[in-house]
């Protein structure tokens, strides 16, 4: 039996009795469906790291070319489809009444594959509400129009800019949403999932998890700060690692 596999079992030892588990995914879930991670080296654009264009700062100063990078990403986004990380737990969330998943992705891939009380901590890539203090524009709406015909959008209530309802750096995160989280911490399992683990305050739940008493397990192609504080860590993609679990609790496979 490989190492890996010897890891999956273990996994699954706990998962078979388990009846709270939380999942918390970042852009490795979603790298498989083509979409470039936020991190690495396929997520630059136009030789600029994503924190100088999501921010407050940058919007103030170029809306033009945050939106330009924005209407990029809802291009990629919008041709891509869920891939078997997406399948997996969305089947798990709708089948397990105890799973809660957490994401710090914003494109919008875990609902197109039919996740149930799924968690967003850095909001919707296709959401918008207006940048102005605009008290009608000031509750996001969705808009899925791709691309948009002049960038910036304009907001259809005073006519000023929109932005994308996402989380920027610099920026707080939802109360109510990470309220939940950090509530969904209280599990017996507790995944992170192609995620850095280095932004706070989502990294942080990986600790909580640990630190309450929870299994917590990593799949990530590579190591991260969090690889020597889990119980297990999967070196896996994140695809292969649930698929293989699935299969594993399933008892199709060993």
């Amino acid at each position: 039996m490989t190492d890996l596999a010897a890891k999956l079992d273990r996994v699954v030892e706990h998962l078979r009795t388990a009846k709270r588990i939380t999942a918390l995914t970042g852009a490795g879930v979603s790298a498989a469906s083509g979409i470039p991670t936020f991190r690495g080296t396929d997520g630059l654009w136009k030789k600029m790291k994503p924190d100088m264009l999501a921010s407050p700062e940058a919007f103030a100063h170029d809306p033009k070319l945050v939106w330009e990078w924005y209407d990029w990403r809802r291009r990629h986004v919008r041709d891509a489809a869920p891939n078997g990380a997406h399948d997996v737990l969305a089947r798990w969330s709708r089948e397990r009444p105890g799973f809660t998943l957490i994401t710090q992705n914003v494109d919008g891939l875990h609902e197109r594959a039919g996740a149930a009380r799924l968690l967003r901590l850095h909001g919707s890539i296709w959401h918008v509400r207006c940048a102005q203090p605009c008290p009608a524009g000031a509750v996001e709406w969705r808009d899925e129009t791709v691309p948009f015909p002049t960038l910036p959008p304009r907001c259809p209530h005073c006519g000023g800019f929109v932005r994308p309802a996402v989380v920027w750096f610099g920026e707080p995160l939802d109360p109510d949403v990470m309220t939940a989280a950090a509530a969904a911490a209280a599990c017996e399992v507790f995944f992170a999932i192609g995620t850095s683990a280095i932004v706070y305050p989502a990294a942080g739940l990986v600790q909580a998890a640990k630190r309450l008493g929870a299994f917590t397990v990593e799949i990530n192609t590579e190591a991260t700060p969090a690889s020597a504080l889990v119980d297990v860590s999967l070196r896996a993609s994140a695809g292969e690692a649930l698929e293989r679990l699935a299969l594993r609790i399933s008892g199709s496979h060993r």
